[in-house]
């Protein structure tokens, strides 16, 4: 008897500090979430923003939130963000549940300040998401990058830029621009996705087959996207 006290004791103490360490665990990756969402709202409400007409073509967007130069040259060599995909099949209704992603490398160091800097991927081509959401994509070689145009409208864009796949952006120290990212990659983080979302789940499944539902912290986000560009029009 005394055993199997000391045993459903034991089984208690695990499911507490078992799930104790779950949330503690999704600590970062929440906010991260958070800090996206603020990111891509304050980014939104700034005269020279990123383009309407831009915006609304847009299949997908990656957030990276405060990533530091120091973090491009010193051990992990990478910046940790989310992507956010408009939903259904042809990428054309509201912004769905996000997936984690990871930057990496290339020439980022160098073109980034000391200071954090945030930086804003549009992802313009189903087969760019769909890439990026099964594999690692090296910007530039896989799919075509480029800087991406600011203002109200992109009437000023090259023809390059309206050809380019993902059209990247930076803001560090108040100032937003575009910035081009080519020779960097980008990766789905499924690592953090699990943490996250609380089980193993990837980036493919989260995105196209609606494997889980949007976490609380994704609300920012999600609403002002859904408010600024509610459905892809091509």
């Amino acid at each position: 008897m005394r055993k199997v006290c000391v045993s459903l004791l034991a089984g208690v103490f695990l499911a507490f500090t078992g799930s104790s360490l779950l949330a503690a665990d999704d600590t970062k990756e929440t906010d991260r979430v958070q800090n996206a969402g603020q990111v891509m709202t304050e980014i939104l409400n700034v005269p020279d923003d990123i383009p309407q007409d831009i915006l609304n073509k847009a299949y997908c967007v990656v957030v990276l939130p405060s990533v530091l130069k120091a973090a491009f040259i010193v051990g992990a060599s990478y910046g940790r963000g989310v992507m956010t995909c408009r939903s259904g099949p042809k990428f054309d209704g509201l912004w769905g549940a996000p997936t984690m992603m990871a930057l990496e490398g290339g020439s980022v160091g160098f073109q980034i300040g000391g200071e954090a800097t945030d930086f804003v991927l549009l992802l313009m081509s189903d087969r760019s998401a769909k890439g990026i959401l099964t594999s690692k994509v090296k910007l530039g070689a896989d799919a075509s990058a480029a800087a991406g145009p600011k203002g109200r409208t992109a009437s000023a864009a090259t023809d390059a830029t309206m050809r380019a796949e993902i059209l990247s952006y930076s803001r560090a120290r108040g100032a937003f621009a575009g910035v081009s990212l080519e020779g960097s990659t980008l990766r789905p983080d499924n690592d953090a996705n699990t943490k996250l979302y609380g089980k193993e789940v990837n980036a493919e499944a989260i995105v196209l087959k609606g494997a889980v539902k949007a976490p609380p912290s994704a609300k920012l986000l999600l609403r002002t996207l859904d408010h600024k560009s509610p459905h892809r029009k091509a």
